[in-house]
């Protein structure tokens, strides 16, 4: 597979092609490797992190709805250290792009956080501020400009890697809160997180999750997403990811037209793992036979 063309730049880190694998859905890269050349991919984000060890939301924790996926898994993980120690080494010598997903409970924990992994090998931080499946922090902290402005401006303190917010498309107004957080000192911005939303059991008579509320990923939610993408490249002035029901190499470069500068692929790998090497060829089969030299060309006319 042939990617030159498909290499580009955000915050200064190069990643050989616009694919990322989406935060959550893809482990620590060592998940998928029986499976796929995972050296191919452009990056790995990893599964959301916190500063301490975090057992995740208990009861159901995943349910199928009509071309999408709800899940509440409640950002299960090890912690920032043990990750560093026990993760990072096997993620390393994959060789994407690796940027660790973090998310907090506090502003403090954000800091910390940021500061432990700007001391490892992680080449950018995904701010989570937009996760709607934790009963403390997460979304919490994304949905006001103001909010998002305060945990931003702290990270960027203690955070010597390029820094991407995740932004989340519950917010009443998303743009000023991506402006804010480009504002208070983020390289880039993605979007988007998940969708709030529910499922009820009908036989139980009650909701499916314990949390009541879940996120909403997959296909069902990629024309809104696609719409929340094309306003933000209008609305800052830093690179924007764009996340949202991408399974296919159309879709993905319905969100590169539309001016994102990379894509994160998230649900569709869980039945379709090769679904991410499918999106980088065809990306770079639909440059070739247009006549696109860099992924920076690719707009609408």
């Amino acid at each position: 597979m042939k990617t030159e063309i498909t290499a580009l730049e955000i915050a200064g880190v190069r990643f050989r092609n616009p694919v990322i694998a989406a935060s959550g859905t893809f482990g620590y890269g060592k998940e998928y490797a029986p499976f796929i050349d995972v050296s191919l991919l452009g990056g790995i984000c990893t599964k959301g992190l916190t500063l301490r060890p975090k057992q995740g939301n208990t009861g159901e924790r995943l349910c199928e709805t009509p071309s999408g996926l709800l899940n509440s898994i409640g950002m299960e993980n090890p912690g920032v250290e043990a990750f560093i120690s026990e993760e990072l080494p096997a993620l390393r010598r994959l060789g994407p792009v690796v940027i660790a997903n973090l998310g907090g409970d506090s502003v403090e924990d954000y800091a910390e956080g940021a500061r432990l992994i700007s001391g490892s090998s992680v080449d950018m931080v995904e701010l989570n501020i937009s996760c709607p499946n934790v009963k403390s922090g997460g979304m919490a902290f994304g949905l006001e400009p103001e909010t998002a402005a305060v945990v931003v401006r702290t990270v960027r303190k203690t955070c010597r890697k390029p820094l991407i917010v995740k932004l989340s498309p519950n917010a009443p107004d998303i743009n000023a809160v991506a402006q804010a957080c480009v504002s208070a000192g983020a390289d880039a911005v993605s979007a988007v997180n998940t969708f709030k939303a529910m499922a009820i059991d009908i036989e139980k008579r009650a909701p499916v999750f314990k949390n009541i509320t879940a996120g909403l990923s997959g296909p069902a939610i990629r024309p809104i997403a696609l719409r929340i993408v094309w306003e933000l490249c209008k609305a800052v002035p830093a690179p924007v990811i764009g996340i949202g029901g991408i399974d296919s190499p159309d879709a993905a470069l319905q969100f590169l037209l539309a001016g994102a500068r990379a894509v994160e692929i998230g649900s569709a790998v869980f039945s379709r793992p090769r679904a991410v090497l499918e999106i980088i060829s065809g990306i770079e089969e639909y440059m070739r036979s247009h006549k696109i030299e860099s992924v920076k060309e690719l707009s609408v006319r």
